[in-house]
């Protein structure tokens, strides 16, 4: 299993969480962004930089993801392609998705776009905090447990 991360939004708080879990279990790891990131210096980790553009990310990400990958990602469409590949996808806040939730948060995702598009003012996400970072790194966990050791 690789371990893929779409790092335009990574939250500071989750880069030592996720850095621990790439060093103990040896996983090897791409950071893929439009702009430079860093979770550290380690030979695991391979950063890429793609053009700038709205899910220029995302397509190099799908591009590279193979089956039972992990790609750590806020981002709801790319999660959807992702586990249409048969590979896994966790959100910031430890949600992990899955074929049975999946379409339920796109279709989630898509009328709260179609309600803002409309002019209604909406309010985005709570502010990402440590209690997320918690079940971020809970979610992580669990995870890494089941599929790697």
């Amino acid at each position: 299993m690789r371990l893929y991360i779409d790092g335009d939004a990574f939250p500071n708080l989750l880069k030592p969480i996720v850095f621990r879990s790439i060093e103990r279990l040896r996983l090897q790891t791409f950071v893929i962004s439009n702009k430079r990131i860093s979770l550290g210096k380690s030979d695991l980790i391979t950063y890429l930089i793609v053009e700038q553009g709205a899910d220029e990310a995302d397509h190099r990400i799908v591009e590279m993801v193979e089956e039972g990958d992990l790609v750590i990602t806020a981002d709801i469409p790319l999660a959807d392609r992702i586990i249409s590949q048969d590979a896994h996808a966790i959100d910031h806040r430890g949600e992990l998705y899955s074929v049975d939730n999946i379409k339920q948060y796109l279709a989630m995702r898509n009328l709260m776009e179609e309600i803002r598009e409309s002019g209604e003012m909406t309010r985005g996400p709570k502010p990402f905090g440590s209690k997320d970072a918690h079940e971020f790194s809970n979610q992580l966990h669990r995870f890494l447990t089941k599929y790697c050791e």
